[in-house]
């Protein structure tokens, strides 16, 4: 997150309506606008290709292939961001600029055979038992593995901070696409489907390309040396674990619902549960601003009170160092809490807009009965994962895990003891997940703030660890020391 405060404090220092405008379109345009762009893009190629006027078969072999992509691109990706940002964040500071290029190199690597894992078995059992020609599953296929690097590659320009070329990039990916869609079914005439497909894994494939064009121009050295990734993997393998059960949460409630009989089956090979994975999509778009409002005032304050603290440590007195951290946990405090507040107002705000306007577009029934409940819960959500980005400021990994497990393991019970209950209340997994992992992250950070002296100067130790013999616990002897004074006489 670091670089983007400097843009924002030169924005929000003007003071202004326009300026606050404009400090809240970068941070958009920084955070949530690829998102935005793709499904931007989905939706005006299915307008002008006439989506809507083909089969329903069709339509439902396209939504859930692209569903399918996005989920498990993200899912496969998830073990490797963390701790590569580490490493990253490491090497950049000690400036050893020529082993970037082998984290880069190796980390693709796991990247793409873990979501070969996935998705290789899944597109043969897509064709032969789901009987769906191999051009469409390889278009899938392809698809799947070019957006994987798009959110591998991204890791590396969020770390240069070159926020702005993610989006540019993004958008440059789905003009390509657009296009090509429109050439594809008007000049070739292919069909509907095969065209958006095709062209949104050329989107997503120019995207990947794009960015490792960047990747290579900023760090042109390789030194080979993949063995230090390897032992960052093996040391911090909390981090992996922490981002691996965070993902896993977003998704493991649609995972139960779709176990259930309200799933729908396409081509015997992809499930889905139509309502509830559309009240979950409106659901994270009415709290989505919660990353925007994160970044921008941890960026623009807390980061600052941070950096104090830390000079104050490395080269300050006594009562700098206790001044600098009163101050640092007092901003994180007011930090959470204007969060909450700006975040609750949004939320509500949105939540009244779409349960007026959207029955009058179509979105109605079930839908707009599990929607409420599950608004609840991702606002609660995006709160649990910003304090879990404070444990991080801490390096508190061990209750960045417990938090991540805790909001994983508790949405999955809760979401199917919800099975059970009447609609309105489909949603309550997501709430008491939510709820329950923030609980364990607030209470790691006043653990942390009771206990901060402890946590800074007592964790390393005098010696330092390695293999060999145990050096000897005697460290003074009163004889030895007599007869040292009497030879001395």
């Amino acid at each position: 997150m670091a670089g983007i405060g400097v843009r924002l404090n030169r924005i929000f220092s003007q003071k202004s309506i326009v300026a606050d405008m404009v400090g809240f379109a970068y941070s958009m345009m920084v955070t949530v606008a690829p998102m935005f762009l793709v499904i931007l893009n989905i939706l005006l190629m299915g307008w002008v290709l006439g989506f809507g006027r083909i089969g329903y078969a069709q339509r439902e072999l396209f939504s859930c292939t692209v569903l399918y992509i996005f989920i498990f691109a993200l899912l496969t990706a998830s073990p490797f961001n963390a701790v590569l940002s580490k490493y990253m964040s490491d090497i950049i500071y000690e400036e050893r600029y020529q082993d970037i290029l082998p984290c880069y190199y190796l980390g693709m690597l796991f990247n793409i055979v873990l979501s070969c894992l996935f998705g290789i078995p899944f597109c043969l059992w897509e064709h032969f038992v789901g009987q769906v020609p191999v051009f469409y599953v390889f278009l899938g296929f392809c698809g799947y593995i070019s957006l994987a690097l798009v959110f591998y590659s991204m890791l590396y320009l969020s770390i240069c901070k070159d926020y702005g070329k993610i989006s540019l990039f993004f958008f440059l990916g789905m003009l390509v696409a657009f296009l090509l869609s429109l050439l594809m079914c008007f000049v070739f005439h292919w069909s509907i489907t095969v065209s958006m497909l095709f062209s949104l894994t050329v989107g997503f494939f120019v995207t990947a390309c794009l960015e490792l064009a960047v990747v290579k121009r900023y760090f042109q050295k390789n030194s080979n040396q993949y063995k230090p990734v390897l032992r960052y993997f093996k040391k911090y393998w909390k981090l992996v674990l922490t981002n691996l059960l965070y993902t896993l949460g977003l998704y493991i409630h649609n995972f139960v619902f779709w176990c259930t009989d309200m799933r729908l089956v396409v081509v015997d090979s992809f499930i889905c549960c139509q309502p509830y994975d559309m009240a979950s999509c409106l659901a994270m778009f009415t709290n989505i601003s919660a990353t925007i409002i994160f970044i921008a005032h941890v960026e623009m304050h807390f980061h600052d009170k941070y950096k104090a603290y830390s000079e104050a440590v490395i080269g300050g007195k006594w009562a700098d160092i206790v001044n600098t951290k009163r101050q640092m946990f007092r901003q994180l405090g007011a930090e959470l809490m204007n969060l909450v507040r700006v975040q609750f107002i949004i939320s509500v705000s949105v939540y009244l807009l779409c349960m007026v306007l959207l029955p009058r577009i179509g979105f109605s029934g079930m839908v707009m009965h599990i929607y409420p409940c599950l608004a609840a819960g991702y606002f609660i959500l995006f709160l649990m994962y910003s304090t879990i980005l404070f444990l991080y400021y801490f390096d508190d990994l061990t209750g960045a895990v417990l938090s991540s497990l805790g909001f994983c393991l508790v949405t999955l019970l809760g979401s199917i003891l919800s099975t059970h209950l009447p609609e309105r209340w489909y949603g309550l997994g997501v709430v008491l997940g939510s709820f329950f992992g923030w609980t364990i992250a607030y209470l790691r950070l006043r653990r942390i703030e009771k206990n901060m002296d402890a946590h800074i100067f007592c964790r390393d130790t005098l010696i330092q660890r390695g293999s060999g013999l145990r050096p000897s616990s005697k460290v003074y002897d009163r004889s030895e020391a007599r007869a040292d004074a009497a030879a001395e006489r």
